[in-house]
């Protein structure tokens, strides 16, 4: 647990929104989207991260000595466990066969994004060990089961492991710009088997086809219209119901046009499917993706080449393509950590959690290795 031995004066505020933006962004930074002011805020205000949704805007605030915001974390109460990506349905089952409730718990996380970034945004390094306290004492004074950051950066993981949270990991796959000045470039670095595998996915991905990369002033609500239909459809397979409202779209095209990649595919001149990304300081973020028209390797094109090819074209040093998929391992995508850090005031409950965790870490560890042993770069 956080050191609690000075009073710390927190706040929990009536949503991102209800926060001034430039104080917001002074503690977020400019490097990651998805925990700018303008993105969290865009969630609430489309009606997508809301109560009624499970995902109640509870963000939790620290003032400095100043009176302006020296920490915050962007938090929710959470009836359910949907749209997290980082699975606890196991958790919640157990506990309530104990006796005890699991919902609502507290989450410091972006909501359904499985995107690694800061959970604690702080002005300065030593406002994190109050913003941690804070989490820890709306958690216990509003009996709460427990409370979770997810993706949590691996820099901001010692940070969690100092006030006493358990840690649990998973992994991504990632793409990593080593310098490459092209996708020839970068495909040079592959065995030539792989190579030649890429290149024949490429071709027949495009064949009658238009590629169209949209960012600024190039998103129209047309294009938002075309998207909405495909993100649509992948949703309603996926969970049932799509978690991002059609206002959210638009939102995002007239708050942070220039943080949005959005590529479609034409078949004449109709879009027939499409990607959408934003850009981070260094990192493309692959988010959504959906088609109304079967296309072989389509899929693999828009999300992972198109976005290579965007990365390479900005200087980016990294692609992140969401949440699974072992089958972004051929296409160059390796597999690095992801982390979450969890609070859990029962005693009990947190020793199972802990020697749960504990083999899991392991298991995750030789899965990265195994995997990574198996990317198609050409070996040494």
């Amino acid at each position: 647990m956080a050191d609690s031995s000075q009073e710390i004066v927190a706040r929990i505020g009536n949503g991102v929104a209800s926060f001034d933006p430039g104080q917001w962004d002074a503690c977020a930074g400019s490097a990651n989207p998805f925990v700018s002011h303008a993105f969290l805020a865009i969630l609430e205000e489309s009606g997508s991260a809301t109560a009624r949704a499970g995902w109640q805007p509870l963000p939790i605030a620290v003032d400095g000595a100043d009176g302006r915001l020296t920490a915050v974390a962007p938090a929710y109460a959470k009836s359910h466990s949907q749209g997290e990506y980082v699975f606890d349905h196991a958790w919640a089952d157990a506990y309530s066969r104990a006796g005890g409730r699991y919902y609502p718990k507290l989450q410091i996380a972006v909501p359904f994004s499985p995107v690694p970034g800061p959970r604690l945004l702080i002005r300065d390094q030593s406002a994190a060990s109050h913003l941690i306290a804070a989490i820890e004492a709306v958690t216990v004074q509003n009996n709460l089961s427990s409370a979770h950051a997810t993706f949590v950066a691996q820099d901001q993981v010692p940070l969690f492991e100092a006030a006493g949270w358990l840690i649990r990991t998973d992994s991504q796959f990632h793409w990593q710009n080593h310098g490459y000045g092209s996708f020839d470039d970068f495909l040079a670095a592959l065995s030539s088997r792989k190579r030649k595998t890429i290149r024949r996915e490429r071709d027949e991905a495009v064949q009658g086809l238009e590629i169209r990369h949209l960012t600024g002033s190039d998103l129209t609500e047309a294009a938002w219209d075309a998207f909405w239909t495909f993100y649509q459809d992948t949703g309603s397979r996926k969970w049932g119901r799509p978690y991002l409202t059609r206002a959210f779209f638009s939102l995002l095209g007239e708050r942070i046009a220039d943080k949005v990649l959005l590529m479609l595919a034409y078949r004449n001149h109709r879009p027939i499917a499409g990607a959408l990304n934003l850009i981070g300081a260094d990192t493309l973020y692959g988010r959504y993706w959906g088609a109304v028209e079967e296309v072989p390797f389509l899929h693999f094109e828009l999300c992972y080449y198109q976005a290579i090819d965007a990365a390479i074209e900005r200087g980016l040093k990294t692609v992140e393509a969401g949440a699974q998929g072992s089958h972004k391992l051929a296409r160059g995508y390796v597999p690095v950590p992801t982390f979450s850090a969890h609070y859990i005031p029962d005693r009990g409950f947190r020793a199972a959690i802990a020697d749960y965790l504990e083999r899991e870490r392991v298991a995750v560890a030789r899965e990265i290795e195994f995997l990574g042993e198996m990317a198609p770069f050409k070996r040494s």
